[in-house]
């Protein structure tokens, strides 16, 4: 499955701009790439904070051919996105049930899954929110960044190379069955 890329200097929210897409475009897959979002969002309704130099995309794709629920899928996008972060980190990565990623108890990435129907195709978008050089400061939930962890810069065309294959190498797998 080809996953086409849209690339943004700013926009208010990537699943926003994923669920504008979809409904404007006959594609399958695609990858929304912001570099600043104004009104990114959370689980319920609550802002995500997005700091120039992290990552926020929203990957989409048709639920066609894919026999998951809703759930299963919840589960299969945190695994993938652990995945993808442990290129980078190799220590313990955690799960703070439903979509929220952790490392040391510290929040380092947050996933938002929404799903919309169009032409009788229900299609998944999964906004990630990943803190890669800065993270907010929230009393109430501590968070992190992957610069902060590995002292090491990396490089964001090369993590959204790499999201985009892992999400390649799961569709192609689902077509599969």
């Amino acid at each position: 499955m080809v996953i086409k890329n849209f690339h943004y200097k700013k926009v208010n929210s990537t699943n926003d701009t994923a669920i504008n897409i979809i409904k404007q475009k006959n594609l399958k897959a695609g990858l929304v790439i912001a570099e600043r979002q104004k009104k990114g969002r959370g689980q319920r309704g609550k802002r995500w904070i997005s700091y120039k130099g992290n990552l926020f995309v929203s990957i989409f794709f048709s639920l066609e051919k894919i026999n998951l629920s809703l759930e299963q899928l919840t589960n299969t996008n945190v695994k993938l996105i652990i995945n993808l972060i442990s290129k980078y980190y190799k220590k313990r990565i955690n799960i703070k049930m439903p979509n929220d990623i952790l490392i040391n108890k510290k929040k380092i990435c947050g996933i938002l899954q929404e799903s919309i129907e169009k032409n009788n195709i229900k299609y998944l978008i999964v906004g990630i929110g990943l803190n890669l050089i800065r993270n907010p400061k929230i009393s109430s939930y501590p968070t992190t960044n992957l610069y902060d962890l590995t002292k090491k810069k990396i490089c964001i065309s090369k993590v959204i190379k790499d999201l985009k294959y892992i999400y390649k190498i799961f569709l192609k797998s689902q077509k599969a069955h």
